[in-house]
């Protein structure tokens, strides 16, 4: 960490270090600065992107005085320089790997949002205690009936049959039990992602089997449709499309630690799943849509779309009522992906324009609920990961067919990156902020949403953290 100030009149005169005007600056310039990067940390580790993080810093910063607010953000770390009173301070801050928490995100922008001038570090920092001091909003029986039934949906809108859905449902529903149980322990990130995986997927290959077998006329498990769907609750979805929102305004720094982070974690999920797929010989099919009336199958996707999202909001704790707004989000804009797809659309194309939809459609609700936009974005797009081709990819490798690996793995890929193109996309057109390449963090602009926070949080300071 290092500081700076404008140097005294006499080197020599020791009296120079009680002076206000020389050490008083100095010393008020580091008590505001450690407020204000405890709140990038504290953003940073709900999992949110860069471009946000260094929003509310800079909100924060301009109410407590600093005159000017420079951050490099990456994953885990924060880099910062703030100005003031022609004094400026460096501050490093580790933080360790994100865990997204919707609500202490929300609760955190809203402290930013309501910062006024006259704010002072010592006020900030309570109201940061109390929003640390959170608990979540759902125990953890519900957070794994939550992952399961997220799975189990998007077992079905992989045209999984109803044995498949529950297969996966119970699979999922251990998986996130082992993952639980090994994130007490505090072991290695990746080594409990891929024990997570491989647990899951062996309980799915398990109960699948276990039901084709109690079911007299069951017939063969469609793995293609839910092998991956059991570990879709360990997709780094949050990490991989802040990434693509970060790298979009040319955020090198956190856009590639994020995605280099996203895509270790997928790595250590893929092993996971290549261990078992590998060990029972797994074999990938492709799969017809159920033969089902249009209306059936429209009602019956945007039901499952529904409750996948919902579980997906679920396991990131987010509130309900933002929750619900989300899951009906996901599952309008899901539906038409998917029916559009079966018309014959191009599958890139229908990605961009989903996710574009999803984008403004929480812009237009986060003006209604009072959330932060990504909170009701991503667990939306995240029912639309391209699960069937990603599991054809990872068999192809099993089978030592590069050509089918490499040509699934780039289609897996290609839908990846087009929804996070789309969620870019409607960032542009809604945020203002994101027309200048390089805003002056003290003096961004706000969107309509954060206006109508802003206006909504005119109470006492306390009520941010109850």
């Amino acid at each position: 960490m290092t500081s700076g100030q404008n140097p005294p009149n006499d080197p020599g005169d020791r009296t120079n270090e009680v002076d206000d005007v020389d050490i008083g600056p100095g010393a008020l310039l580091a008590e505001k600065s450690d407020a204000v990067c405890r709140m990038g940390s504290l953003m940073l580790t709900s999992g949110t992107g860069s471009y946000r993080v260094k929003a509310a810093m800079g909100r924060v910063a301009q109410a407590l005085g600093i005159d000017q607010i420079e951050a490099q953000v990456s994953l885990n770390e924060i880099v910062a320089t703030t100005r003031a009173h022609g004094t400026f301070r460096t501050q490093v801050v580790e933080v360790p790997a994100p865990v997204v928490n919707a609500d202490r995100l929300g609760a955190l922008m809203r402290i930013s949002l309501r910062a006024s001038a006259g704010l002072t570090a010592a006020t900030l920092q309570h109201q940061l205690d109390r929003v640390e001091q959170r608990r979540p909003l759902y125990p953890t029986g519900l957070v794994i009936v939550a992952a399961a039934g997220a799975c189990a949906a998007f077992a079905f809108l992989n045209n999984g049959r109803w044995q498949e859905c529950v297969a996966a449902g119970i699979a999922a529903a251990a998986g996130k039990c082992v993952q639980l149980a090994l994130s007490r322990v505090r072991l290695n990130q990746l080594a409990i992602v891929a024990v997570a995986a491989c647990a899951a997927c062996l309980v799915y290959v398990l109960s699948a089997e276990v039901l084709r077998w109690a079911l007299p006329d069951a017939a063969e498990p469609l793995h293609a449709a839910a092998f991956t769907s059991a570990i879709l609750f360990l997709v780094p979805g949050f990490p991989l499309l802040t990434a693509g929102i970060d790298l979009a305004r040319f955020d090198f720094t956190s856009g590639m630690s994020r995605l280099l982070y996203a895509a270790m974690i997928t790595l250590a999920c893929g092993m996971g799943a290549w261990l078992i797929a590998w060990a029972f010989g797994l074999v990938p099919t492709e799969i017809p849509a159920p033969d089902l009336s249009w209306w059936s199958l429209a009602g019956l996707r945007i039901l499952a779309s529904y409750l996948g999202v919902l579980g997906f909001a679920v396991t990131f704790n987010t509130p309900i009522r933002v929750a619900l707004w989300c899951s009906g989000i996901g599952a309008v804009a899901n539906l038409g992906r998917l029916s559009a797809i079966d018309a014959g659309a191009n599958p890139l194309l229908c990605a961009t324009l989903a996710t574009t939809a999803v984008g403004l459609m929480a812009a237009w609700a986060s003006q209604r609920v009072l959330s932060a936009r990504i909170t009701l974005s991503v667990p939306a797009v995240l029912i639309m990961v391209p699960g069937a081709s990603a599991f054809r990819a990872l068999i192809a490798m099993i089978n030592h067919d590069p050509l089918s690996a490499l040509a699934n793995g780039l289609t897996s890929l290609s839908v990846v990156v087009c929804l996070a193109a789309g969620l870019a996309i409607a960032r542009m057109v809604s945020d203002p902020a994101w027309i200048s390449a390089n805003p002056s963090w003290t003096q961004m602009p706000r969107t309509h949403a954060q206006q109508a926070l802003r206006a909504h949080l005119q109470q006492p300071p306390q009520d941010d953290a109850d």
